[in-house]
């Protein structure tokens, strides 16, 4: 006779979740236990598993334990869909020899290697170095949160910009693992010298705080904060054994020429280092302009990427799901920025009106923009069906859509839409403006539409519009061949 099922039961299992590694919880329908998932940090709930997850980490499984006394472990614990497959990048990094976890223990944490299984590090003489590791999500993200990291699709490793800094950074990392690091030198190219040693600080510096905090108190958006402190922590480790404030003209102009030998950054990326550096300078310490006086580069003279309209069409009919549907039909109907989107709230739609109020757009600017008949009627069978209360699309817990999760879904449509364009949501914006241009819309109401400060920026669009040039014949047309 079989055992009755106990369906008061708190039960976890592991769980590969878009290429990570979670701890799955199947939870009895019971508000106090939804009220316990959501006090542990990272917990995320999976509309297509149909349940609650969280970091595949010690301290996550503890407080599971915690929270849930009667925790029963899985002895058996799905890794379930495609979501399974591994990246291969993932791939590589797996060691063959990496056992297993047992059956019924939720692991805590990488398994130690076994003999051979550890962490190489190899310093190539371009002041470079190869890692190698046994493959965990975790170790992944590790790695790609140092800044200038590299995929090796050829070598199939990942490689790094050596100093020792960042050497003791991942040797502390991959120790509280059970993993040793074992660092190799290569031997000089034929014809170069060794490259001087540098000092090995015990730990990166991080980005002076106060230059933080002058960032939030000008009012700079978030993102904008976390690039400008990404890129001035870069520079102040680049000189390990100095103060950033004894730092001249000639050593700055002596780092963007590194970053431009070594990394081969883009225009765009100098300029992005050079406003960063000129920051601290100019507004933290006050120094007058002539101390940091930097060339710019030119940046690229490149035409946005622009779908056309029945390709729009085919990416929107290829979308099911009603939210994810309004989210790609406003931004191409009303030409947003995907900050602009995930921003909005219910009372921005002004439906008497026909007109959508973007509030603190970028540059802090408030405009308004076309709220189009069809995307209306979109937003009302929305509104029902959602009901949401204050952002006008809401992720979980009601906070506002991510970003990412926006990006995702624009992906998936132009991928079931057959999409090979180089696109990306902010593509739709572009088409936005070419569409209306070659409707005969005039280029400052575009401007005004799209919130440009200036009618240079909006003029990009006159260079790919197809406008006119049906009338052009080819001189090849006319030849007799």
């Amino acid at each position: 006779m079989e055992e009755p099922v106990n369906r008061n039961l708190v039960k976890a299992s592991p769980l590969e979740h878009r290429n990570e590694r979670r701890i799955r919880v199947d939870l009895p329908a019971d508000s106090s236990h939804t009220d316990r998932i959501k006090a542990i940090p990272g917990r995320k709930w999976s509309k297509t598993h149909r349940c609650w997850h969280v970091p595949y980490t010690k301290e996550a499984f503890a407080q599971l334990r915690e929270s849930f006394p009667g925790l029963q472990i899985a002895t058996a614990g799905p890794e379930v869909g495609p979501q399974s497959k591994r990246s291969p990048e993932a791939k590589a990094a797996a060691a063959p020899s990496d056992p297993p976890a047992p059956k019924g223990e939720v692991p805590t944490e990488p398994r130690s290697p076994a003999a051979g299984n550890g962490v190489t590090v190899t310093v190539l003489p371009n002041r470079r170095m190869q890692l190698r590791f046994p493959f965990h999500p975790a170790h992944i993200r590790k790695v790609k949160s140092i800044p200038y990291y590299f995929w090796d699709a050829g070598l199939r490793l990942w490689t790094l910009p050596y100093s020792g800094a960042v050497v003791e950074e991942l040797r502390e990392y991959f120790g509280g693992y059970g993993l040793q690091l074992s660092l190799t030198k290569e031997e000089t190219m034929p014809g170069k010298p060794s490259p001087a040693a540098k000092p090995k600080p015990a730990k990166a510096k991080p980005c002076p705080q106060d230059y933080l905090d002058k960032l939030t108190l000008k009012g700079y958006s978030p993102s904008t904060v976390r690039q400008y402190g990404s890129l001035f922590r870069d520079f102040v480790n680049h000189f390990p054994d100095r103060e950033p404030d004894t730092l001249d003209e000639a050593d700055i102009k002596a780092y963007m020429l590194h970053l431009i030998d070594d990394y081969d950054i883009s225009a765009s990326h100098q300029n992005s280092a050079v406003n960063a550096i000129k920051f601290y300078y100019e507004k933290v310490l006050h120094r007058p302009r002539t101390v940091y006086h930097l060339e710019r580069p030119r940046k690229a003279q490149t035409l946005p990427e622009v779908l056309s309209e029945e390709e729009v069409t085919r990416i929107m009919r290829s979308v099911v799901n009603l939210k994810h549907k309004c989210i790609l039909l406003l931004i191409y109907s009303a030409g947003l920025r995907a900050g602009e989107l995930i921003n909005l709230r219910v009372a921005d739609v002004d439906s008497g009106r026909k007109v959508l109020n973007i509030r603190a757009g970028k540059g802090k600017k408030d405009r308004v923009t076309l709220l189009s008949e069809k995307i209306l009627i979109y937003l009302r069978e929305y509104y029902r069906a959602y009901r949401a209360k204050d952002w006008l699309f809401e992720g979980q817990d009601g906070e506002a859509y991510s970003y990412g999760s926006a990006q995702k879904v624009f992906r998936r449509a132009c991928d079931a839409a057959g999409i090979k364009k180089k696109v990306s949501l902010h593509t739709l914006r572009h088409s936005f403006a070419t569409h209306l241009l070659e409707q005969g819309a005039d280029l400052r109401y575009i401007q005004a539409l799209l919130g440009h400060h200036s009618s240079k920026t909006t003029e990009i669009y006159t260079h790919i519009t197809r406008k006119g040039m049906e009338k052009i014949k080819s001189p090849l047309d006319n030849l007799e061949i």
